[in-house]
């Protein structure tokens, strides 16, 4: 991969270094590949009677499809749909902000129970198997965010986007960091943008399988504690 086969909107000085990096890190990058498909796989077999449970509690609970299908931007800056269990409203999105906050109205009563234990997380498991997506890896942002990208951040997008991140667990209580006062849009990327992006940097840094893992426990651990 060179600067110059990236999309003219990437192709910024920034990311030339880490353009390298990821060059020499193509078997680290292969294996997380291999990592993520046998591992989604088993998680899909596994939780399959609980994804069935959360499709006909969602169903009963509000109107609208099982699945949540947003876009997002991923790697090299490509829009893709985002598998999420639904836990608000139909067409929340033409509702509100594209963030959610603390309290939020559009959220469901089954959404509430979903989201605090990160389980409309897990159909992501399908956008690992279709390419779009690793297990872990920068979470995906709507356009409008990434618009508001500083040229490091582009970065993020050489990878592909992760279902969970460093910087997902730094900012597990994000919702009421963005309900503390304000506007919401205006705190998430002035305030809590950049300190997510120093962890998404700092992971292109270290990409490996055994981080891989390691993350992925984290989070566990995170989500049970809350």
């Amino acid at each position: 991969m060179q600067l110059q086969e990236l999309p003219v909107w990437m192709q910024k000085e920034e990311l030339q270094d880490y353009v390298q990096l990821l060059n020499r890190q193509k078997i680290s990058l292969f294996f997380k590949r291999i990592f993520d498909i046998v591992v989604s796989l088993l998680i899909l077999i596994i939780l399959s009677p609980i994804f069935l449970i959360l499709a006909i509690a969602i169903k009963l609970d509000s109107k609208g499809p099982v699945f949540y299908r947003q876009v997002r931007v991923g790697q090299y800056g490509e829009d893709f749909k985002i598998f999420k269990f639904r836990s608000m409203v139909q067409d929340a999105d033409k509702k509100g902000l594209a963030l959610t906050t603390e309290g939020d109205a559009r959220i469901t009563k089954v959404g509430k129970l979903i989201r605090k234990c990160r389980l409309d997380e897990f159909s992501q498991v399908l956008n690992v198997l279709g390419g779009t997506m690793s297990l872990v890896g920068p979470r995906p942002e709507v356009r409008k965010y990434v618009d508001a990208y500083e040229p490091e951040y582009l970065a993020t997008l050489l990878v592909r986007p992760g279902v969970t991140a460093t910087a997902s667990i730094a900012f597990k209580d994000e919702d009421e960091l963005l309900n503390s006062g304000g506007d919401p849009e205006e705190i998430y990327i002035h305030q809590v943008l950049p300190e997510k992006m120093r962890y998404n940097l700092e992971y292109l840094h270290h990409i490996s399988v055994w981080q891989d893992i390691k993350i992925m426990f984290q989070t566990v651990f995170a989500v049970l504690k809350r």
